[in-house]
């Protein structure tokens, strides 16, 4: 069988194509998802000073993320973000907090150059 120089140019396009995607599936799910945080989704955790801590499955830019505490009025308040324990995760903490629920919602940007958002509604019991 004889095939035209066009011919064999797509069958090699669509056989590096093929290879490229099964071969990088790091790059298709790397936006980050929460794994883990203290508090906890929906705990219940002694106040008034709250340490936070948030774990992703990828490496997050803390420079380029955001914190921020809704408090049980409504009031936004920004947290400034401690550091890194590791490229996966942040740290901050919330002082003075009266009880309540509260919802804490964080916007980090991965290593994949993406935002991704969410929320993390915990209620602080006296101590």
């Amino acid at each position: 069988m004889n095939m035209s120089p066009g011919h064999w140019v797509r069958v090699v396009f669509l056989f590096l194509a093929v290879a490229v995607s099964l071969l990088s599936p790091a790059f298709s799910v790397a936006h980050a998802v929460l794994l883990e945080s203290s508090p906890a989704l929906k705990s219940s955790v002694s106040g008034p000073d709250v340490p936070l801590k948030l774990r992703f499955n990828v490496r997050i830019d803390a420079a380029r993320s955001r914190l921020t505490l809704v408090d049980p009025e409504g009031t936004l308040q920004t947290l400034k973000i401690q550091g890194q324990d590791g490229p996966d995760t942040l740290s901050s903490a919330a002082k003075g907090l009266r009880p309540g629920t509260y919802r804490l919602r964080w916007q980090v940007l991965a290593s994949d150059g993406h935002i991704t958002r969410g929320e993390i509604p915990f209620t602080v019991v006296k101590s």
